[in-house]
């Protein structure tokens, strides 16, 4: 009984890892955060994501929304605070079965529930009430951080100061280098 146990385990978390096959390695200059992207849950977002990331576009984009205890998001301006011109938006995914938990990444949208391109955020808590539900279309999660928590809660700890482009944009840049699909 103990070995059929230790079996049904073990296929468990096969499965479970196997729902997260590929990974994003985001290099920011302040250390590296690896993704597990969840393609069974969120395949059009992240396919949407890996072709933003496999083009270089978030190459020398900045976390330009960092507020503790809620967030981080990046992925739309460049270092001088200029929006990069993006794709068509993408259908929303959240009725996926994701919560927005922390260290889980999920897509920015406008109010428009099929709006989101390239703007992405870590939540940095559980962020239940951006999950789908009567009241709400919610915000598609479609990843997790499965290394560089800690780069993750670095970030979310940055001074900020209100901007034209963000009520919480870190005073010192906080830049994504590079992300890189494996």
């Amino acid at each position: 009984m103990k070995n059929m146990i230790k079996g049904i385990l073990l296929a468990t978390t096969f499965m479970a890892h196997m729902a997260f096959a590929k990974t994003a390695i985001v290099d920011t200059n302040m250390g590296n955060i690896t993704i597990e992207l969840n393609e069974k849950a969120a395949p059009i977002t992240v396919a949407n994501f890996i072709t933003y990331a496999k083009s270089g576009f978030y190459n020398g984009t900045v976390f330009h929304r960092v507020m503790a205890g809620f967030m981080i998001q990046g992925g739309g301006f460049d270092e001088k605070m200029a929006e990069k011109p993006t794709r068509a938006p993408i259908k929303n995914e959240a009725a996926n079965g994701l919560s927005n938990d922390k260290y889980t990444i999920a897509m920015a949208r406008t109010d428009d529930a099929d709006s989101a391109t390239s703007q992405f955020f870590i939540n940095v808590a559980n962020n239940n009430f951006l999950n789908k539900s009567s009241k709400s279309a919610g915000y598609t999660v479609f990843g997790r951080v499965v290394t560089g928590t800690a780069v993750v809660d670095q970030i979310a700890k940055a001074y900020v100061q209100r901007s034209r482009y963000s009520e919480a944009q870190p005073i010192s840049n906080i830049v994504i280098r590079s992300i890189t699909i494996q």
